[in-house]
C-alpha cells in the first residue's frame, strides 16, 4: 500500500461546512454522515456559542479551537470532482468505469478531523442568496 501526504490549497475563500443551529445539524446533516462516530460528537464540535445567527454555517472546531474539515467531506469532494471530470473529453477519469467505487475502496484518509491552517482569523463571509428562477 502506498501512503501519500497531501496538502490542499484553497484558491478562494471557503464557507463554513456545518449549520450553526445544532437542532438542524442533529436532525439532518449529522444523520447523513456515513461514518460519523455519533451525532452528539459532531453537534458538540460546532462551536455554536460563537455564532450570532441561526442561519449561518460555521466550521466545527477542534478541542483547541482550530477549525477543521471531516475526512468524509474531502472524500465526497473527490467523488464529485471525478464525476464531473468524466464528462470532460480526454481526461484520465473518463476511461475509469467505477470511479466512485475505486475512491471508496482505495482512498483512505488517515485523520478524521483535518485542521484548516491559515494566517489570520476566521471571518464572517456570507454569499449572496442565489435562486434558480426563470
Amino acid at each position: 500500500m502506498e501512503s501519500l501526504k497531501v496538502e490542499l490549497t484553497f484558491t478562494e475563500k471557503i464557507l463554513g461546512t456545518a449549520n450553526s443551529n445544532p437542532e438542524i445539524h442533529r436532525d439532518y446533516i449529522a444523520s447523513k454522515a456515513p461514518d460519523a462516530k455519533t451525532k452528539e460528537e459532531e453537534v458538540k464540535e460546532l462551536g455554536v456559542d460563537e455564532v450570532e445567527r441561526k442561519d449561518m454555517t460555521v466550521f466545527p472546531r477542534m478541542e483547541d479551537g482550530r477549525p477543521f474539515l471531516y475526512d468524509y467531506q474531502i472524500k465526497g469532494f473527490l467523488k464529485n470532482a471525478a464525476r464531473m471530470l468524466k464528462k470532460v473529453p480526454g481526461t484520465k477519469v473518463k476511461g475509469i468505469k467505477a470511479h466512485i467505487q475505486l475512491i471508496d475502496g482505495l482512498l483512505f484518509i488517515e485523520e478524521r478531523k483535518i485542521p484548516l491552517v491559515f494566517d489570520g482569523e476566521v471571518g464572517n463571509l456570507q454569499r449572496p442568496l442565489r435562486a434558480s428562477t426563470p
